[in-house]
């Protein structure tokens, strides 16, 4: 047992070190120091990039105008020395600015354009004027595409021979009425030598060029890849600070040549999803080590962000519980009603679309209100600091408040309730009614069915002549009718008209002497009837039998038609029914409307969002006003410039933005600006993704600001909000991972990640355990494993909430010995579904909703736990840390990227992870002495002897309490805290120091010569469980090219731990140089050296 723990701590590495490190260009001397600190990750920051050869040709320019930093400065040069090179494909290489806000992406580019500019070149630049101006390229001139005529481009109507064209991504898919696009134009304009530059600023926008399985890539995405394809000598520049989110949105950027020639992009996207995150660090890593790629940012240094969490509210409690109630029975009713549609009825399925949609708005639209007292709570007391407030959200709200104004008018009683109207609009657009029947159709009916009967009769003809031709003078064979009648037979057919056949007595008749049928065109005699028709010749008659089917159809319809009528009536009261209990609800207000009422109004809150008119407080206090959010003096394309300056300016002090409205928008503590109080961010709503995430904290962290800004990151208690979290924390842990090649860049959210591989399987596992296909694998919260029967109901009550939401489908409740369960089923694609899981898991009310959510954390952590102690968790990059780190021999190279000049290299380092007794003997001494030690503080040993000894180890109270830090002999301190219940479990307290003394010394000379399993270890010397010295092995530098040959030694290696591909970070102790690559067991190194060519000695 001792051994498998000490094992899962030696995977998860030592304690975490810095992040960041600050950053100046480690190759370039000149060019003034950036005007504010900027960092990079450690990670980035034990690359270095090749050696820059490129000579700028505005440089003398750049010294006398000081317009460039010397961070942008080498950007350049990189930039440009990277064109210089062609991929194997024939295409120009192309460069990725990956700075973040605060390093001047937009003043780069400008430099970039200036310095291709100085070789007479055309230029297509997708950005402003500005930064140009602000680099004192004043002498090129800026078009923008939008603005132009479709003809070409250098014809003398348009008369545009150099410069730059601006264009919006929107633009370049655009198209003329004549069929003639934007991008056509372009490609005409470069000509196919084209050899000047392209920057796609912003790049993240051509994503899902390559979408998950089953969608269809972006028009966007596509004319970004096929501008490059058309252009293949063009300078390509990609320029986002959230380019590479996920590894699939890299699709486009094809003149990287990260996945070589001949190999595709799935593939490579294949091998990147087999590494893990560890994998993904890598691509960053490699990228700059080719010189292709740059990532700084503006120092966080100073920057605070907190998770707050805000309990719901009593009042607010009881609102969502009776929301999910309602939920519940308005499915019931959905269903219900739509049983009495018919069966071609074409809308179901669009019905429960609607529904789930506005089922998933409605609850987070709760989630938001349920936060709004926080908020405003969080506000005031910034305010009452002297800071200043930013509120950021995405959903304005306006589509629901204009609804209800055009329903209600310009004044209302109170503010616009969205989720009431959602809930509304849904009923009222898509509530099941049966077809309501027109009884204006019932002649017509009749009619129809007179007219079907009639031609369906065989022989039946208005014609009687042409009758009884057919049936006394048939035609012989091969005769046609016509040629069948003599001339004069032809010629007398009209005169014929006249008579016709009376079908009771067979005699002929003139025709004005018959009685017609006008329901089967039968002609009769009135005296052959029975009994006689002595009237009038009436001029519509029907005969005795068409008259009795007629009339028995006419009291069928009539009965059919009242039944529908009866149904169509029901249905219609019930819906009433349902928009009257919506209207009665108790639900929130518009969380922005609430906010800007509560603190203070818009004469205090600056608006920087979408919408074009808001609800505001009526003069004499009583009810709501809808006005329009412009002025007469202001118009409403400039109103959110105007707030901003309001702000900026300290005439407001709180300002709420949305994604729409503050795109560019910058609200820092500037220097320049009059209001240089502290901002306070708090985020009642994070956005979809982590791109849109990070531009929005890029709105109050930038350049040249007097303070850092405070983050508030709200989340209600409800399991199911966690859903929105998970997938940005998804996305932020993945985006820091990949541009800026250390997973834990962006803010902490990682612990909201539930839409993970463990996330799935733990779904899996607990729905089983719901569905009683197999048992849970842990005892469900509020229940005990003494006591069966609380288990048995909560799988009940489980069970019946997720048949309320849809989860559980085709339900039936047993008879019999199974009387009272509840059978159902959950298709394949629910079952590994988190979204969906976490999505349904908001309509349920919060205490089932929360068990729910806590049982399925639990199994998560279950398995987290089981597949770190089995070698298998991804924790990304591992810090090894020890006493002593130095390098054992000169580095190897084993690998020359041609392209770049880029070198794979082997290090060996050895490592000495052991505390000696009198460290560890005076940290407790000083905790004890500083008062900072707790009754449980002091040495163990482990109550079960392991190799015919006890082990030894140093706990005290960390941080938390009752959770215990851990320090061994061999290996140092453990990132994994101890909970005190499993320190006691595992260990008992050592009371003799002298005892303590000797185990530990004991332990520790040991572990300098043999492993944790002794030595009969069935891996031998390459085992390295619990040995204090080792040598440690890491290949550096450029990894993707040589990723497979690693893969194939390691899938060699006898542990599991040792074939997985893990990526280590480590500092030698002597000369501080850092290290980052991937670790190669020892039993690995002469398979990795075998796979490899070139090993060279480093040249001192």
């Amino acid at each position: 047992m001792v051994a498998i723990d000490v094992e899962r701590e030696e995977d998860e590495g030592g304690p975490v070190g810095e992040t960041f490190t600050d950053y100046r260009p480690p190759k370039l001397s000149f060019g003034q120091p950036h005007p504010d600190p900027v960092v990079e990750t450690s990670s980035l920051s034990a690359v270095q990039p090749p050696e820059p050869t490129y000579d700028l040709k505005i440089l003398d320019e750049l010294e006398d105008t000081k317009a460039l930093s010397c961070l942008q400065i080498e950007t350049l040069v990189y930039a440009c020395q990277r064109h210089l090179h062609h991929l194997p494909s024939g295409a120009r290489a192309g460069f990725f600015i990956g700075d973040g806000a605060g390093v001047g992406k937009g003043r780069t580019i400008a430099g970039l354009i200036w310095e291709t500019g100085s070789m007479e070149k055309k230029n297509l630049k997708f950005d402003a004027r500005r930064d140009l101006d602000d680099v004192g390229a004043t002498c090129v001139e800026v078009h923008a595409l939008n603005k132009l005529p479709y003809s070409k481009l250098d014809s003398k109507a348009v008369g545009i021979k150099h410069g730059v064209v601006f264009s919006t991504y929107s633009s370049l898919i655009a198209s003329s009425e004549k069929g003639r696009s934007r991008l056509q134009q372009l490609v005409q304009w470069c000509g196919q030598d084209f050899d000047g530059l392209i920057v796609f600023d912003e790049c993240h926008k051509a994503k899902n060029l390559i979408p998950e399985a089953g969608g269809q890539p972006t028009r966007t995405g596509e004319a970004v890849l096929d501008l490059q394809r058309r252009l293949p000598e063009a300078r390509v520049v990609y320029c986002s600070a959230t380019g590479a989110s996920e590894p699939r949105n890299m699709g486009y950027m094809v003149r990287l040549g990260l996945w070589g020639d001949g190999t595709s992009f799935s593939s490579f996207i294949e091998a990147l999803d087999k590494g893990g995150v560890g994998a993904l660090e890598l691509v960053a890593m490699d990228m700059k080590a080719r010189g292709m790629y740059v990532c700084r940012t503006l120092s966080y240094k100073g920057a605070e962000f907190e998770v707050v969490e805000a309990p719901l509210e009593e009042k607010m409690m009881g609102m969502y519980k009776k929301a999910a109630e309602f939920w519940a029975e308005l499915r019931v009713e959905l269903l219900s009603a739509s049983a009495f549609l018919p069966d071609d009825k074409p809308n179901l399925s669009q019905v429960w679309r609607l529904y789930w949609a506005s089922h998933q708005r409605f609850f987070r639209h709760m989630c938001m209100s349920a936060k709004v007292p926080a908020t405003v709570r969080l506000a005031k007391q910034a305010l009452a600091e002297n800071k200043c407030v930013v509120i950021g959200l995405q959903s304005t709200g306006e589509a629901r408040t204009e609804e209800a104004v055009a329903k209600y008018g310009l004044e209302l009683d109170d503010f616009v309730s969205g989720p009431r109207e959602l809930l509304l609009k849904l009923v009222e657009d898509n509530y099941p009614l049966p077809p309501k029947p027109d009884n204006s159709r019932d002649e017509e009916s009749v009619k129809e069915l007179q007219r079907k009967r009639h031609s369906a009769t065989p022989g039946v003809s208005f014609r009687g002549r042409t009758r009884k031709v057919a049936k006394w003078q048939a035609a012989s064979d091969g005769e046609s009718y016509d040629e069948s009648l003599s001339d004069s037979d032809k010629e007398s057919t009209e005169s014929d008209e006249e008579f016709q056949i009376c079908e009771s007595c067979n005699s002929e008749e003139e025709r004005k002497l018959l009685l017609c049928c006008s329901c089967c065109g039968r002609l009769v005699h009135p005296a052959c009837l029975v009994p006689p028709w002595t009237d009038v010749m009436p001029d519509d008659w029907s005969c005795y039998s068409c008259k009795e089917q007629t009339d028995e159809y006419s009291k069928k319809m009539d009965t059919y038609l009242a039944d529908l009528l009866k149904r169509y009536e029901a249905a219609q009261e019930r819906k009433s029914k349902i928009l009257e209990i919506i209207r009665s609800l108790d639900l929130p207000n518009n969380p922005l409307d609430d906010i800007i009422d509560q603190l203070g109004g818009p004469e205090n809150v600056a608006e920087m969002t979408g919408r074009r008119g808001m609800l505001i407080r009526a003069s004499g206090g009583k009810g709501v006003v809808y006005q329009a959010r412009n002025t007469k003096e202001v118009t409403m394309e400039m109103i959110n410039m105007h707030e901003k300056q309001l702000f900026m300016d300290g005439k407001k002090f709180v300002a709420i933005i949305s994604e729409a409205g503050s795109a560019g928008v910058s609200l820092q503590a500037d220097r320049r600006a009059l209001n240089q109080r502290r901002r306070v961010h708090i985020t009642l709503e994070l956005p979809w993704s982590a791109d849109r995430a990070i531009q929005q904290f890029g709105r109050t962290h930038r350049s040249n600001q007097a303070s850092a800004p405070q983050y508030r990151l709200l989340f209600t208690n409800l399991g199911g909000e966690k859903r929105f979290a998970s997938i940005v924390a998804k996305r932020l842990e993945t985006l820091g991972a990949l541009t800026q090649g250390d997973r834990r860049a962006g803010p902490l959210l990682g612990a909201f990640n539930y839409d993970s591989n463990y996330g799935k399987k733990a779904l899996v596992m607990m729905y089983r355990g719901i569905m009683e296909q197999d048992n849970l694998p842990v005892v469900p919260p509020g229940c005990s494993s003494d006591n069966p029967a609380s288990i048995r109901e909560f799988i009940t009550t489980a069970k019946v909430a997720l048949v309320s939401v849809g989860i559980v489908r085709d339900t039936i409740l047993c008879n019999g010995k199974d009387g009272g369960r509840i059978s159902g089923r959950i298709v394949d694609s629910d079952m590994h579904d988190v979204g969906r899981f976490l999505n349904r898991l908001l309509g349920l009310p919060p205490d089932i909703q929360n068990r729910l959510f806590e049982l399925f954390t639990s199994i998560l952590d279950l398995l987290v736990h089981n597949a770190r102690s089995e070698g298998q968790f991804d924790s990304g990059i591992v810090d090894i840390t020890a006493n002593i780190i130095e390098m054992q021999q000169e580095p190897k190279t084993v690998h020359v990227d041609d392209l770049s000049g880029a070198s794979t290299v082997l290090f060996t380092f050895t490592v000495d992870r052991g505390i000696t007794w009198e460290f560890a003997k005076d940290l407790l001494d000083e905790r004890q002495k500083d008062g900072l030690s707790s009754n449980h503080d002091g040495f163990y040993e482990s109550r079960r002897e392991w190799m015919g000894r006890r082990h030894f180890i140093l706990a005290y109270e960390g941080s938390d309490a009752g959770v215990f830090k851990i320090i061994r002999p061999a290996i140092g301190e453990a990132v994994r805290e101890m909970p005190l219940a499993e320190l006691k479990n595992k260990y008992r307290k050592v009371s003799s120091i002298e005892k303590a003394s000797k185990g530990w010394q004991d332990e520790y000379e040991v572990s300098s010569k043999q492993c944790m399993h002794g030595p009969k270890c069935k891996v031998g010397s390459y085992c390295t469980v619990g040995r204090r010295l080792q040598e440690v092995n890491v290949l550096g530098g450029l990894i993707l090219p040589v990723w497979k040959i690693i893969e194939k030694a390691l899938s060699k290696q006898a542990r599991q731990i040792h074939k997985r591909i893990r990526v280590v970070r480590l500092e030698t102790t002597d000369d501080n140089q850092r290290i980052v690559g991937l670790l190669i067991p020892n039993g690995a190194v002469e398979s990795v050296l075998e796979g490899l060519t070139g090993v060279l000695e480093i040249e001192d």
